[in-house]
């Protein structure tokens, strides 16, 4: 099995592509018809359905929206550690 190429799409194209399954074109044909992977064509109709965008920034859930800051702000508390050490 050879390993598939890694492809951008434009926000245009997700949304013409989203908007033929919603209009009824069944979800097999369409990811067929356009060389898509299931997973990236399930994907873009649940942004579409739950916030109407394809951004990632768009479509975090509340704890991974936690994480990204408690992250940042353990790298700025490990920074500060660093530049300011207890002698």
């Amino acid at each position: 099995m050879t390993k598939r190429q890694r492809r951008t799409f434009t926000k245009t194209f997700k949304e013409q592509v989203v908007q033929l399954y919603l209009s009824g074109k069944p979800r097999a044909e369409i990811v067929k018809e356009y060389d898509l992977t299931p997973s990236a064509f399930d994907k873009w109709v649940r942004q579409q359905k739950e916030s109407g965008s394809f951004e990632e920034k768009d479509n975090r859930t509340p704890e991974q929206e936690e994480l990204i800051r408690l992250r940042k702000q353990n790298k700025q508390l490990a920074m500060e550690n660093d530049i300011c050490p207890k002698g």
